[in-house]
């Protein structure tokens, strides 16, 4: 794989991870449309173990991506 789509790729990661860590404790997660339409999922979506579940994911995500820039630094500092 090329350096430049690893990097992005490792981006994305960090960026996604991001997101999800902070998108379900914001404003945009309460005003969703599918809420008004179907307040069982609405019930389901405000409760804030899962809220916490998918922020875990996000955490996951960064330390992946965060892991992946390590892993590239330390590989190109053992080939110099």
């Amino acid at each position: 794989m090329s350096p430049i789509a690893r990097i992005t790729i490792l981006l994305v990661w960090l960026v996604l991870g991001l997101a999800l860590i902070l998108v379900p404790w914001s404003d945009i997660w309460e005003t969703n449309y599918f809420f008004y339409q179907y307040p069982a999922l609405g019930l389901l979506l405000k409760n804030p173990y899962l809220r916490g579940a998918i922020s875990g994911l996000g955490f996951m995500n960064v330390l992946l991506s965060l892991e992946g820039f390590r892993h590239r630094a330390a590989a190109a500092a053992s080939r110099t």
